[in-house]
């Protein structure tokens, strides 16, 4: 029993040193223990420390029982201290196997919290990355729009300035057109003034020839 529970310290310590550094191995052995630790493994375990555990309380009686033999006087017997040695040996290593599988238990749990932490960690960090990314894109949109709106306003106040312009030079055309109006409606009056002068002149003359005709006939 005594080499069994070596063989164990020495594949726990194996354990711990390999948990202890980050290598190839290490991720293999915690995939094993995240194994171990589904379904029944846990009971498994529990139910194996526990009976590592009552072996040792049951070695931890029979060294109380040597003892209380041993401190008789007139009782010493060699073969008392080498079961007694033999005891005690037994359970210092079932001691130091149950405290090596309670820190491969730790060992194990704050890895698995540690890269928990880590991938919480990252994906907080790819998320700031993406506020910030965020963050510079809306600023370069608010920038872009501050440009479009500039180059907006002075297209405006260019479009003003033609509308000014346009609707100045509607007025001129307006006034230009009301002064040919008036100037059309004196030349109509005009022409209606001259062509009555003409037809007093029409009549005129043809007064002047019926006078005429008539004092010919006369002298005739």
């Amino acid at each position: 029993m005594i080499h069994l529970l070596f063989n164990v310290i020495f594949a726990e310590m194996a354990l711990i040193m390999i948990l202890l550094f980050k290598t190839p191995l290490r991720k293999l052995v915690i995939m094993a223990l995240d194994r171990v630790k589904r379904g029944r493994g846990p009971v498994m375990v529990k139910t194996v420390a526990g009976t590592v555990f009552v072996v040792l309380m049951s070695s931890v009686y029979s060294m109380i029982n040597i003892q209380n033999r041993d401190a008789e006087p007139g009782m010493i017997n060699p073969t008392d201290q080498v079961l007694m040695a033999r005891h005690m040996l037994e359970a210092s290593l079932m001691g130091f196997l149950l405290f090596l599988a309670l820190m491969i238990d730790r060992l194990h749990h704050y890895i698995r919290e540690l890269r928990l932490l880590r991938k919480a960690m990252e994906a907080e960090k790819k998320q700031n990355r993406s506020f910030e990314d965020g963050k510079n894109g809306r600023a370069e949109e608010m920038k872009t729009m501050a440009e479009e709106m500039s180059s907006l306003r002075t297209k405006i106040k260019k479009m003003e300035s033609d509308c000014e312009a346009k609707a100045k030079e509607a007025e001129a055309a307006e006034a230009s057109a009301a002064a040919l109006k008036k100037q059309s409606e004196g030349f109509l009056l005009e022409y209606d003034r001259l062509l009555e002068e003409n037809q007093n002149l029409r009549s005129q003359l043809e007064s002047i020839d019926q006078g005429i005709l008539s004092e010919s006939k006369k002298s005739s």
